[in-house]
């Protein structure tokens, strides 16, 4: 059992089910980043996956923080800021999804990690759009 859905979804003010898709994309993708960071600092040719640490490290960062404030249904940033937040983490999963695929061929972990940023990016954009 998740625990932190079933909080949600018994959350006084019934959050829509496009948050709880959104949360568990980024959560999916905070997972798949911090792993394949994790995988790329193991591999032989270590400078070669710089930019993919990096965006990996950066993706995770912002997953993280997008699925704070989604979780919080009063927070003070209001509709705008959380379509900036979801702006941005569309933003940097997409990033990161670009690097991965780059090292996709070579690491399973890269291409695993590229669907998953994917699948975010998709749920943050699906998410905006029904705020707008």
């Amino acid at each position: 059992m998740n625990h932190g859905l079933e909080v949600l979804r018994h959350h006084p003010e019934k959050p829509p089910a496009s948050v709880e898709e959104c949360v568990k994309a980024c959560l999916d993708c905070l997972l798949a980043c911090t792993a394949c960071a994790d995988a790329c600092l193991s591999e032989d040719d270590v400078s070669s996956m710089r930019d993919c640490i990096r965006l990996d490290a950066d993706c995770a960062a912002t997953c993280a923080a997008t699925v704070q404030l989604l979780v919080r249904s009063g927070s003070e940033i209001g509709r705008e800021g959380l379509i900036a937040k979801l702006a941005a983490c569309a933003a940097a999963c997409s990033a990161c999804e670009e690097e991965c695929r780059k090292h996709a061929a070579h690491h399973a972990h890269c291409k695993h990690c590229a669907e998953a940023c994917k699948a975010c990016a998709d749920a943050c954009e699906a998410l905006m759009k029904t705020l707008n």
